[in-house]
């Protein structure tokens, strides 16, 4: 018996729609993060991108537990001497919504070559519209 390895050939990209209106941020960012890494298929490999497209929805609408939306602190820093800029969670939502999903999978993808490649298949929309319709998306479970 030999174990399957799975080759880049044979890799198949689907394509899921997830509405994030009143889901929590952490757990909608992990089956976001396992469909893009494609942990959820029974052909995973490690080093094989063999990630699904995910297109999200209603960015506006998620939920931060607790007192999460003003103690939690988003870092940037420009690089130069003083650059350091803090948003609370409430002032990103405020300007970019899609941001706070995008940070999270972002977190939650391992850091190596393919995670810049798994995010450009990750699609956050602020309202439930998107331009993906062609591609018949499947609801992420």
């Amino acid at each position: 018996m030999r174990t399957y390895q799975q080759k880049t050939a044979e890799t198949r990209h689907d394509w899921y729609v997830v509405d994030a209106a009143g889901q929590r941020l952490g757990t909608l960012a992990v089956r976001i993060a396992k469909a893009l890494s494609g942990k959820h298929k029974p052909t995973w490999t490690p080093h094989i991108d063999d990630g699904d497209h995910v297109v999200v929805l209603n960015a506006a609408k998620i939920e931060l537990g607790g007192n999460k939306w003003t103690e939690k602190v988003y870092h940037r820093h420009s690089g130069f001497p003083g650059g350091l800029r803090t948003e609370t969670a409430e002032q990103v939502l405020q300007k970019y919504p899609e941001r706070l999903i995008e940070r999270a999978v972002r977190g939650m993808l391992p850091t190596n070559r393919m995670r810049d490649v798994q995010l450009r298949r990750l699609k956050v929309y602020v309202s439930a519209e998107h331009p993906h319709e062609a591609q018949q998306p499947k609801e992420l479970i």
